[in-house]
C-alpha cells in the first residue's frame, strides 16, 4: 500500500498524521487465498453445525442466531472480538454497523481486508445479564474457539478488547497489562488491542489503538522471518 493511500485510511480511523512517521515497517507479507480442501470443507461444516445448533449452554435460549465467524478459512490473520451485542446476534456476524466500519478501516490501515483475514467472537451467542451464564459461556465456547484456531492455523491472532484478551490468555490481568506483549493460544501467537466498538466511545484511545495494530504487524513479520 502507498503512503497516501495509507494516510487516507489513517485519517478515517481519527489517527493523527504525525503518527504516520512512526519508522515502523509496516509491510504486511500476506500470501494468495488458498481453496480449502475438501476435507476442510467437511470439518468446517461439521463445526458449523455444532455451533449453529449448540445448547452447551442456556445462552442458547436467548440468541437470536449462533455467530459463527466470517472470512478467509485459511487466513494468516485471525481477529477474535469480545462478546457479540445485540447488532452482532441479529445479523450473525461478527463486527457490523459502526463497529464493522471502523474495524474494516483498522484492517486498511495494515495492508488488509475483511476478504483475507477470519473474524469471529470469544463466545458464539449474545450474553445476557446473568453472571453465571457468561462465564459458563466462556468455558464452553472456548472450545468452538480452539477448533476454529486449528482448523484456520492463522500465524497471528489479534484479541479486540479485554474479555476476548483475558479469556484467549488464560489470565486476569487488566487489559493496559496485556497491550504491547505477545502471548500464546494453543502456541500461536496473540497480541491485544482495543475493541472498535470501544474506540467509538473513547476517540482519545484510538492513538493507542494504532499502536496497538503496529505491535501487531511487527509481531506477524517476525513469525514470517
Amino acid at each position: 500500500m502507498d503512503n497516501a493511500l495509507r494516510l487516507q485510511y489513517l485519517e478515517a480511523m481519527g489517527i493523527d498524521v504525525w503518527l504516520s512517521r512512526l519508522s515502523f515497517d509496516l509491510a504486511v507479507k500476506s500470501e494468495p487465498v488458498a481453496t480449502e480442501s475438501t476435507l476442510l470443507i467437511d470439518n468446517w461444516t461439521t463445526l458449523q453445525a455444532e455451533i449453529t445448533n449448540c445448547t452447551q449452554c442456556a445462552l442458547c435460549t436467548s440468541r437470536s442466531q449462533s455467530i459463527i465467524g466470517a472470512g478467509n478459512l485459511q487466513a494468516n490473520w485471525m481477529f477474535v472480538g469480545n462478546p457479540p451485542d445485540q447488532q452482532e446476534d441479529e445479523q450473525g456476524l461478527p463486527f457490523v454497523a459502526n463497529s464493522g466500519l471502523l474495524f474494516t478501516e483498522m484492517l486498511r490501515a495494515i495492508g488488509l481486508t475483511r476478504e483475507e483475514v477470519f473474524m469471529t467472537n470469544i463466545i458464539k451467542c449474545k450474553p445476557t445479564n446473568d453472571l453465571d451464564l457468561y462465564s459458563e459461556a466462556l468455558t464452553r465456547c472456548k472450545n468452538h474457539l480452539h477448533r476454529q484456531q486449528q482448523l484456520i492455523n492463522p500465524k497471528i491472532i489479534v484479541a479486540l478488547g479485554d474479555t476476548a484478551a483475558q479469556t484467549l490468555l488464560g489470565t486476569d490481568k487488566p487489559f493496559s497489562e496485556l497491550r504491547g506483549k505477545v502471548g500464546f493460544f494453543n502456541n500461536t501467537p496473540v497480541v491485544v488491542a482495543y475493541h472498535p466498538a470501544y474506540l467509538l466511545k473513547s476517540l482519545p484511545e484510538k492513538n493507542k489503538a494504532w499502536m496497538d495494530l503496529i505491535y501487531a504487524v511487527q509481531t506477524f513479520n517476525n513469525t514470517e522471518g
